[in-house]
C-alpha cells in the first residue's frame, strides 16, 4: 500500500485508519469491496462485492443463488438517483437491502426481504447505490441510515 493512500486513509478515518486498512486487506484481498462507515467515522463492516453496473447485471442480481458468503454481497450501481424498488422473484435467500444516495449516505434499509416474493420493496427517497447482503447483516453490524459507503477496488460507475 502506497504512502499516499495511507496518508489519505489517515486523514479520512483518523485513528481508525489501521482498522479500515486491516478490514480492506482481510475482507477484500481478491476484489471490490464496500466498507460501511458509521457517522462516528468507525467502520461497521466491510463487504466483498460483485458489482452490478449494467442493466443486465442489475436485472439478474442475486436471483437463483442458494448461498451468499458471510460479508459478501452485490452492489447495484445506477447511472442516476431515483426511487428504487426491488422484488425477490427467484431469490431463495433472505436479503438485507441497503439504499444509498449519490453522496453514498445510507438513506434506508429493507430488512430480511422475503425469498421468492414478487412484492416490491424499497425505501423512501432517491438512491444511486443498493447493497444486497445476507438477511440479518444490518442488525448484526449495527448498520443504519446516516452511515456511508466507501468503495475500494472498483469505480462506482455504470458500464453503459
Amino acid at each position: 500500500m502506497g504512502a499516499t493512500l495511507r496518508r489519505r486513509l489517515r486523514l479520512r478515518f483518523g485513528p481508525f485508519a489501521p482498522v479500515v486498512i486491516l478490514l480492506a486487506l482481510l475482507g477484500c484481498a481478491r476484489g471490490p469491496c464496500v466498507t460501511i462507515v458509521g457517522a462516528d467515522g468507525k467502520p461497521r463492516a466491510t463487504v466483498a462485492v460483485e458489482v452490478a453496473n449494467t442493466d443486465a447485471q442489475r436485472e439478474l442480481g442475486l436471483m437463483y443463488r442458494k448461498h451468499l458468503d458471510e460479508n459478501a454481497g452485490m452492489i447495484f450501481v445506477f447511472p442516476d438517483t431515483a426511487r428504487r424498488n426491488y422484488w425477490m422473484h427467484n431469490t431463495p435467500i433472505p436479503l438485507d437491502m441497503i439504499f444509498a444516495d449519490a453522496a453514498r449516505r445510507v438513506i434506508g434499509i429493507v430488512v430480511n426481504a422475503e425469498p421468492f416474493s414478487d412484492k416490491l420493496v424499497g425505501v423512501e427517497g432517491d438512491s444511486q447505490y443498493v447493497l444486497e447482503v445476507n438477511g440479518g447483516f444490518c442488525a448484526k453490524n449495527g448498520i443504519k441510515a446516516g452511515d456511508r459507503f466507501d468503495f475500494s477496488g472498483f469505480s462506482p460507475r455504470t458500464s453503459e
